[in-house]
């Protein structure tokens, strides 16, 4: 997968003076699962993203493909239900990308054990056959043994339930692949700057700027699907500027902590915070998660920045859970994702808007995704995908994605190690490692991340800048955000040699990375 082959059938398609089926814009999860859809339904879709694949919400999330414990408690069991559902068929998908992860709810009073465990055994009922294990309760010396690190006093057990974890920027970016293979075309740093119709008042397809080459070019579509999340109504209003805003932000923060802070395998949910939020801390690499907030905001922004009383707050409850108090020295890497939330009237809070997507149809025919969640990416696409086919008067094809291998499907990539994440690919890379002196060795003490991945980012999975290699094609800024920083230069380097670019553009990535870096820094 790289841009230039896109930009070449985007350009035969063109020349050709046909229409495409579908244009998809935005590269989160949801424009992506649209575009897998479409394609694998042999619909000739184009995808169009304004940053990089999955650059806001979609690579920010607390890396959990999971039923929604929370959604339980509100009881929204068709949530809950769609959700369960999809999380399995992702694990049978992408097994190389998504795993079990076992989550404990400690519990310090009487009636925490009974409600809990009832609790997490209706959602292993729910979970039906695509259940991921067993829920059961636990003693207080079961609890430690699985949580070495937490807090004992007063601790009188506590319950385990399974869910599901995955690598989000990773998974997208196989979903891309996934998507390319099944004939699509999709570019990302070319942002749609309007939408156009015909003389019967109908969207009949978008005029686009490639961003690297500052052209502008015209694209006809039968249908054009509106998947740019936080942003959806900046898209609605390119089609009509009187519409009224339907996206209510929230944005979450995660702080990331060494593994120290909670060895073992099991991850903590805390079931209600201070503000009546699901709280977890989670094993993730060789890090640990804490999150998440919910602070409703005015301002999207691509770097959105946490505040301080939202660290606060992660550290003060980690505080209450943990032997080791973390300080905000402890902090390696502060990152922000902004919840696209559909509006809704009677919600007095953004910890209370339903979770679920919605559709919706302009009079001139732009369709409007919104809303929704990671794990029911694949559902969202296809509900999508169905609405553009009545839509467009599109040839009617059944979804076939609920038994498509995603790109890079492997039963057993964790015999590859941290490489694992790129499944099938490893070998590849492997031999990129073995190449060349220095190709295997890590870029930076502290990081993984070898000059072979980079070189592999360039030339397979379309990365154009540092912070597309640093942010989401390895998750270096997420580990440690430093570190990151130390070896941006490095990075650089390695790019400009594939990309052609020169040391202005080296000096100029070094310094836009460090920008956005300083934002996942704390203290500052």
């Amino acid at each position: 997968m790289n841009r230039s082959e896109m930009l070449r059938r985007l350009n035969e398609r063109a020349a050709e003076g046909q229409p495409w089926d579908i244009v998809v814009i935005g590269g989160g999860a949801t424009g992506i699962g649209i575009s897998v859809d479409a394609a694998a339904r042999g619909y000739d879709v184009a995808l169009f993203e304004l940053s990089d694949f999955g650059k806001g919400t979609s690579s920010r999330s607390t890396k959990l493909v999971h039923g929604g414990v929370r959604y339980l408690q509100q009881g929204n069991i068709p949530l809950v239900i769609e959700a369960l559902r999809e999380r399995g068929i992702l694990r049978n998908n992408a097994p190389h990308l998504v795993n079990d992860l076992p989550f404990v709810v400690p519990n310090y009073q009487w009636w925490e054990a009974p409600f809990y465990g009832v609790g997490m055994r209706v959602y292993d009922v729910l979970a039906g056959r695509y259940g991921f294990g067993h829920s059961k309760n636990l003693s207080v010396e079961e609890t430690i043994e699985r949580l070495p690190t937490l807090e004992t006093e007063g601790l009188r057990g506590g319950v385990v339930y399974h869910d599901g974890q995955f690598d989000d920027a990773r998974l997208l970016v196989h979903m891309a692949m996934t998507a390319w293979e099944q004939g699509a075309v999709l570019l990302n740093y070319c942002p749609v700057v309007s939408v156009s119709k015909g003389d019967d008042g109908f969207v009949d397809g978008v005029t686009v700027r490639d961003a690297e080459s500052d052209t502008t070019f015209q694209v006809e579509s039968k249908v054009v699907i509106n998947a740019t999340g936080a942003w959806t109504d900046g898209v609605r209003r390119m089609d009509n500027s009187e519409v009224q805003s339907t996206i209510q932000p929230s944005q979450g923060v995660h702080i990331v902590l060494d593994r120290a802070f909670l060895p073992g395998s099991s991850a903590i949910m805390v079931p209600k915070t201070d503000d009546d939020r699901v709280l977890f801390a989670i094993p993730w690499h060789d890090c640990v998660l804490v999150g998440t907030t919910d602070t409703p905001i005015d301002q999207i922004e691509l770097e959105p920045l946490p505040l301080d009383e939202e660290i606060e707050f992660l550290l003060e409850h980690a505080a209450r859970y943990l032997t080791r108090d973390p300080a905000p020295e402890d902090v390696l890497s502060v990152f922000v994702g902004i919840r696209p939330l559909v509006a809704e009237a009677d919600a007095d809070e953004t910890a209370e808007i339903s979770r679920e997507h919605a559709i919706r149809i302009s009079n001139s025919g732009l369709v409007t995704i919104a809303g929704g969640k990671w794990t029911t990416y694949r559902k969202m696409g296809k509900d999508a995908v169905d609405a553009a086919q009545t839509l467009g008067d599109l040839d009617p094809v059944e979804c076939a994605t609920q038994e498509l291998r995603m790109h890079g499907y492997h039963l057993n990539a964790e015999r590859f190690g941290r490489l694992a994440v790129y499944g099938s690919d490893a070998p590849k890379i492997q031999e990129l490692m073995r190449s060349a002196p220095g190709m295997g060795d890590p870029v930076h003490e502290r990081l993984g991340l070898t000059p072979a991945e980079v070189v592999w980012a360039c030339r397979e999975e379309m990365a154009r800048t540092v912070d597309d290699v640093l942010s989401r094609r390895n998750r270096a800024l997420i580990f440690d955000a430093r570190a990151a920083i130390e070896a941006a230069l490095r990075v650089a380097e390695i790019m400009a040699g594939e990309l052609d670019r020169d040391e202005a553009w080296i000096e100029s990535q070094v310094a836009d990375f460090e920008e956005i870096a300083r934002g996942y820094v704390w203290p500052r």
